[in-house]
C-alpha cells in the first residue's frame, strides 16, 4: 500500500490533495476540540497539521509516503511552522507509547484493509494518552458510486473501535476533493476517546 501512495504522490497532488485544510478540521480546531499534543494520522502533505500548528497546537504528522512527507515538510520550512513531519506506519505507532491527547484522521481509515482495522484501534489507542481523543473523517456509505476508497458505515466504526474506546458520536459530513464530479462527498466524522 506504501508503495502505491508514494506513486501517487510523484504523479502529482492527488484529489485528496486539496492545497487546504479539510473544513471538518478547521472547524474542530477552531472549536478546541482538538487540543494538546496532536497526531495526524496519514497527514498527506500536511495542511491539517499545519493549520492545527497555526492555532498553537503542538502536532507530529505521520504518513507511509516519503514524498507525502517531503511535501508536507517543504510547505512547513515555507510558513515557519514548526511541524514535526514523519515517515511512519499508523498500524505500528509502538515507539510513541501514551505521547498525544488527540490525533486526527482525514480521510486514511477508508483505505484499510477491514483486517488492518483491529490493528489501527490499537496502535492509535497506544499512542494516545488515557482520556485521549480521536476523529476520524472518512467517506459514508451515503457516498454514491463505486469509485475511490471504500465507504464505511456507522456499524464498522463502532466494530472497529468497541474494546479501548468510546464511541462519543459519528455525525454526517462533508469530505472535500479537487473533483469537479465529486468536490462535496459523504463523509462520517466520528469522535472517539481511548478509555
Amino acid at each position: 500500500m506504501a508503495s502505491s501512495f508514494q506513486a501517487t504522490y510523484l504523479a502529482g497532488a492527488p484529489p485528496w490533495d486539496i492545497g487546504r485544510p479539510q473544513g471538518i478540521f478547521v472547524h474542530l480546531v477552531d472549536a478546541g476540540a482538538v487540543r494538546g499534543r496532536v497526531i495526524d494520522l496519514g497527514c498527506g502533505t500536511g495542511e491539517n497539521a499545519l493549520y492545527a500548528s497555526a492555532h498553537g497546537l503542538d502536532v507530529m504528522g505521520v504518513d507511509l509516503a516519503p514524498e507525502a512527507i517531503r511535501q508536507a515538510r517543504a510547505k512547513a520550512q515555507e510558513r515557519g511552522a514548526a511541524v514535526d513531519f514523519r515517515v511512519a506506519d499508523v498500524l505500528e505507532l509502538n515507539g510513541y507509547g501514551g505521547t498525544f491527547d488527540a490525533a486526527i484522521d482525514s480521510g486514511m481509515f477508508h483505505t484499510l484493509r477491514e483486517t488492518d482495522r483491529p490493528r489501527y484501534a490499537s496502535s492509535v489507542h497506544g499512542a494516545l494518552r488515557p482520556g485521549g481523543r480521536l476523529f476520524i473523517a472518512c467517506f459514508s456509505e451515503h457516498e454514491p458510486g463505486d469509485w475511490g476508497p471504500r465507504r464505511v458505515t456507522q456499524a464498522e466504526i463502532h466494530e472497529t473501535f468497541r474494546d479501548g474506546w468510546t464511541v462519543d458520536s459519528i455525525e454526517a459530513a462533508v469530505f472535500d476533493t479537487t473533483l469537479a464530479e465529486a468536490s462535496k462527498v459523504s463523509a462520517w466524522l466520528a469522535s472517539l476517546t481511548s478509555r
